[in-house]
């Protein structure tokens, strides 16, 4: 089998190839030709990452058990949760609306923390798991997916809307899903493609 040269990496965008140098904290390295990013120094290591995604995947369980918000009218509360929301615009005769507010927030996440912290377990012992390839493209297509920060913005300005009408009470579901999306960013700005470098193909 070739070895492959890992020394030198290509820019996405133009292909134009580049001899890769180790980077200083906060440096990102950018293509001279087109101006996109190639590479970007990382202090998470493998372990921090996935410590990270597991916090994630507890923070996203609680997100969705607990209630988000309670809806009080004449002494009469409602709570609600995500599902529950989903299940209401279902019966509304929102369908596609209901399948995209499941998908991008609870499939596409699940999914995605998932296939990562699949990845990140044999990544720790320097080598690439079953599979890891199909992973990592997986990756790359689901990460516009997840879309919990537009949820969290969309619910808090739904909460000060509603208190014209209702007395609201902002329940710990939303702030789950609050903690939930500084976690997915700070695992979204990391570029996973250095995993390929930190990864090995296992012996045939």
């Amino acid at each position: 089998m070739t070895a492959i040269d890992t020394s030198l990496q290509i820019c996405e965008d133009c292909d134009t190839v580049y001899r890769r140098r180790a980077l200083a904290r906060g440096e990102v390295a950018r293509c001279v030709r087109c101006g996109a990013e190639l590479e970007r120094h990382h202090r998470l290591g493998v372990d921090a990452l996935l410590a990270l995604v597991l916090t994630a995947m507890i923070v996203f369980v609680q997100a969705n058990i607990w209630p988000i918000v309670t809806l009080g009218l004449n002494g009469q509360q409602v709570s609600s949760r995500l599902w529950g929301v989903i299940a209401t615009m279902w019966r509304d005769r929102a369908p596609v609306v209901a399948v995209l507010a499941a998908a991008t927030l609870f499939f596409f996440p699940v999914l995605r923390m998932l296939l990562l912290g699949l990845v990140l377990v044999h990544a720790r012992r320097g080598r690439r798991g079953p599979g890891f390839r199909e992973a990592m493209v997986a990756l790359h297509y689901l990460r516009p997916w997840t879309m919990s920060e537009v949820f969290v913005m969309g619910a808090l300005v739904a909460i000060v809307k509603a208190h014209m009408y209702f007395e609201v009470t902002a329940n710990a579901g939303i702030y789950a899903y609050g903690a939930l999306m500084l976690l997915v960013t700070v695992f979204s700005g990391v570029d996973l493609r250095r995993l390929w470098d930190l990864t090995a193909e296992p012996a045939r």
